[in-house]
Parts: C-alpha cells; sequence; structure tokens
C-alpha cells in the first residue's frame, strides 16, 4: 500500500497522495489536470474499467517544450534501490514503489495508449547536474499478443538526442522472453528490460551503475545519443505520457 508520508531523501521530487473527488475515475493524469487537480503527486488513475492503478503525475514540464501539464509516468530511475533486471511478468504488471523508482506495466501502457493518442517525453540528469529531454509526437504500445509493440514518432530535441526511433516498431524483451531481432538475448546481455533491437541506443531499464563505467559495457541506465557512449549511466531518468492536444 502507498503510504501517505514523504520519503525524505526523494527532495528531487514533491511526492504526496493527492484524493480526488468521489466517483471520479480518472482515465489518465491529464484528465486529474483538466479536473482542477495541478499539483504533481501521487493519483490513483483507471485505465482498464474499475481497478485503480497508483501513478505519480508531473503536473508540469521544464525545458524547451512548455505544456499544461497532466503527464503519466511510467518509468522512474532516480537512486538505484529498485532492481529492474525483473522478469516478464513484472514488466507486464509493474513494479517498484510509486514514490521513488517504478515501472508503471506493459498492460497499463496498452490500456492508456489504445484509447488515446499520445506523446512521450524522456527527462534525463546526469551525475554532474546537466539535464535534456527527448519528446516524441506519437508514442504507442500494442497489446501482449503483438508483444507490447513499440510504435513511436515525431522527435523534438531538448538536448538530449533520439535513443528512441532505433527501437519503433519492436516487441518488449526480458530476460526470460526474448523478442528483439538479435541474435543474442539483449536483455541477458545488457542486463534490463526494453523494446531493444540488435541490441540498443537506450536502455533506462539497465543497471543503475552511478555515472560511467569503463570497465563493464553497455549494461548501465544509458541514453546512448546524449553522451555518445554505452558506459554513462544516468543519474535520472523519468519516462512520462500525456494526451496529443
Amino acid at each position: 500500500m502507498i503510504t501517505v508520508f514523504v520519503v525524505a531523501l526523494l527532495s528531487v521530487f514533491t511526492m504526496s497522495v493527492v484524493s480526488v473527488c468521489d466517483g471520479f475515475k480518472p482515465f489518465d493524469c491529464s484528465e486529474i489536470y483538466k479536473s482542477g487537480q495541478t499539483g504533481s503527486g501521487i493519483y490513483s488513475i483507471y485505465p482498464a474499467g474499475n481497478t485503480p492503478v497508483w501513478v505519480y503525475c508531473q503536473m508540469i514540464s521544464e525545458g524547451k517544450v512548455q505544456d499544461n501539464g497532466g503527464w503519466t509516468v511510467f518509468q522512474r530511475r532516480l537512486d538505484g534501490r529498485i532492481n529492474f533486471y525483473q522478469p516478464w511478468e513484472e514488466y507486464k504488471r509493474g513494479f517498484g514503489t510509486t514514490e521513488g523508482e517504478y515501472w508503471l506495466g506493459l498492460e497499463n501502457l496498452y490500456q492508456l495508449t489504445r484509447h488515446k493518442n499520445y506523446m512521450l517525453r524522456v527527462d534525463l540528469e546526469d551525475f554532474t547536474g546537466r539535464r535534456g529531454f527527448a519528446q516524441y509526437s506519437s508514442f504507442s504500445v500494442g497489446s501482449e499478443a503483438e508483444g507490447y509493440k513499440l510504435q513511436i514518432s515525431g522527435f523534438t530535441d531538448g538536448g538530449a538526442g533520439d535513443s528512441m526511433t532505433h527501437h519503433n516498431g519492436m516487441k518488449f524483451s526480458t530476460y526470460d522472453k526474448d523478442q528483439d531481432i538479435d541474435s543474442r538475448n539483449c536483455a541477458r546481455l545488457r542486463l534490463g528490460a526494453f523494446w531493444y533491437r540488435n541490441c540498443y541506443y537506450a536502455n533506462p531499464n539497465g543497471v543503475y551503475i552511478g555515472g560511467e563505467d569503463s570497465t563493464i559495457y553497455a549494461i548501465g541506465d544509458v541514453w546512448y545519443s546524449w553522451k555518445n557512449n554505452a558506459n554513462f549511466g544516468m543519474k535520472l531518468i523519468t519516462m512520462k505520457i500525456k494526451p496529443v492536444s
């Protein structure tokens, strides 16, 4: 159960569990924002009927591309406390803690993106404090029968470069469900899980290695196009979606 108390060490985010009106079952964070709840925090959404899903809603954005808020965060890395080297069933249903690091779940992403047209934004920060982002005007995830296939397009550069277009059209892979096109198992090879091709330009679910480590290769939470180096792990990664206006 999500607790109402804020974890003090997560000072980089303003964490709070926010209640909404009885009977209101928002589909995503954008509907919460439109209802007048404009504070970032933890809310319940209903992407697949009457079952609530707890999620962090980021109601504002930073950087060159501004908008009216209401982002649904589906992936976040910030301190390495959660092990992201998880099997298929965990990535399907979601794992982690909404107060900190978590993955919302592939089935939730499918349910969200099958009903509305979404954009994706990826926010990054390295261990020197440098920030950047990448934004895509179209993002969707197919059904489990389709391997939760990724469809993405419409890149806008916020200083991070484009590491996602390489993964367009790929099915999701975990160490126990290899769906990439490489002869090897990319999830096992890169100690993560993602829409691998052969293998990646983005590995946000890789090992939280704490910066650059040249003694190991390409296993970190890497966004290759930013550093042009597969040994640089990010300090902060947030992946989030909102409906296209």
